[in-house]
């Protein structure tokens, strides 16, 4: 029987389009992803050599600040920004926090966040290489099942009756087999690349924090309406 004239006349057809359904799908999380890997690797490159070109600190925040970054570093940056900022007037408990912990804690929890917006889709890749072997095999045996069954009541275990079913039946483990292996492929090339973006954000925070450490983890914050952007901050008195 053709499978385009009758697509759901029997369980195999059943998994064979639901194998259609994840390969869709899992070609649709590639193009996704590749452009969600490509428009960060070009922000975070731009980010960063604005922000190494920068004199100092606090050149660097104030520029971050007029740019508006949308990249992980630039989040990440902000982030760190934030945590030593020291605050006018009464403070919460959240800024009552030593500034050096308070940085630490704020980078790194920046990073687990932007892993995880990395991280989205991942996961359906991986059920989707996991699990497709096994649903085309389900609709195999249960194809066998049927094909024995109806040789049964046919009476006849001729070649011409027992080929034809049996052998669509084994089209559903090919097609799990198909979708499984390019599922595979694509959930590790993109975890590679979420490792190697994981690591370049945590050599940017160590980079931060050392120069973090050299204004003694404290930034002054700009007023709205400076007019300098290059003026140095008169450092907060100890």
């Amino acid at each position: 029987m053709n499978l385009l004239e009758d697509p759901f006349a029997s369980v195999e057809h059943v998994v064979i389009w639901v194998l259609v359904g994840f390969s869709i799908l899992s070609w649709g999380l590639a193009l996704i992803k590749g452009v969600q890997f490509a428009r960060l690797k070009h922000r975070d490159r731009r980010f960063l050599k604005a922000f190494w070109a920068a004199p100092n600190l606090d050149s660097a925040a104030r520029l971050l600040s007029q740019q508006q970054g949308t990249g992980a570093a630039a989040h990440l940056a902000q982030a760190g920004f934030a945590a030593i900022q020291t605050q006018e007037g009464p403070q919460d408990l959240a800024h009552a926090i030593n500034h050096q912990d308070r940085l630490e804690r704020a980078l790194r929890q920046q990073i687990q966040r932007e892993r995880r917006s990395l991280e989205s889709g991942l996961a359906v890749l991986a059920s989707i290489g996991s699990t497709s072997p096994f649903i085309g095999l389900f609709g195999t045996v249960w194809g066998i099942m049927e094909a024995l069954n109806g040789i049964s009541a046919a009476g006849s275990a001729s070649l011409e009756t027992v080929a034809g079913p049996i052998g669509m039946a084994l089209v559903a483990t090919g097609v799990g087999i198909a979708v499984a292996v390019p599922a595979v492929l694509i959930y590790n090339y993109f975890l590679r690349r979420l490792k190697l973006a994981a690591a370049d954000l945590d050599d940017f925070a160590h980079d931060f924090y050392s120069l973090a450490q050299k204004t003694a983890f404290k930034l002054i914050p700009y007023p709205k309406n400076a007019i300098n952007p290059s003026a140095h901050p008169v450092k907060e008195a100890s």
